[in-house]
């Protein structure tokens, strides 16, 4: 009876530790993904954090669905021009493991210069990955933003400008 408790119990524990260690590996993926932004919107440092076919989604202020890693690479590529300086705070994530998949949301604030003009941004990921050879990968990274707006204005008198 013991030696049977003793493997369920450490099974358990290395299914726990398994999920905190793919938590954590997540966390990083992410953080990665913010310092590439914050980096001039590294392009092929942005596209390595994605599967082959994976896709990145853009909400109200960015409009846009690029599917596969070239294309995610071609986006952001022209975006480092546009927004010259910012800071991606990503916050209060959730993040759900399912073996070699996970979901996990996110906050984001983020004061940034976009065409030379300071910006608020405030939105929320919703991202799935995919676990390929023992390393996390975005399959889908998906923002929605709550504003977009000139810092003068802040985001109750103008939460997304007309552009």
């Amino acid at each position: 009876m013991f030696d049977n408790w003793h493997i369920n119990s450490n099974q358990d524990l290395a299914d726990r530790i398994q999920r905190l260690e793919d938590i954590e590996a997540i966390r990083n993926l992410k953080a990665r993904y913010c310092a590439f932004c914050d980096n001039g919107y590294d392009a092929d440092g942005i596209a390595s954090l994605f599967v082959e076919d994976g896709v990145w989604e853009g909400g109200v202020h960015v409009q846009g669905k690029y599917e596969g890693r070239e294309a995610i690479r071609s986006y952001f590529s022209k975006t480092g021009s546009r927004i010259t300086f910012a800071v991606h705070s990503v916050l209060n994530p959730i993040i759900e493991i399912n073996g070699n998949t996970a979901h996990a949301s996110w906050y984001l604030f983020q004061p940034c210069t976009e065409s030379g003009k300071a910006y608020w941004g405030s939105g929320v990921y919703q991202d799935d990955y995919v676990k390929v050879n023992g390393e996390w990968f975005f399959k889908h990274l998906k923002v929605t933003f709550n504003f977009w707006t000139p810092f003068e204005q802040g985001w109750v008198k103008e939460p997304f400008p007309i552009v």
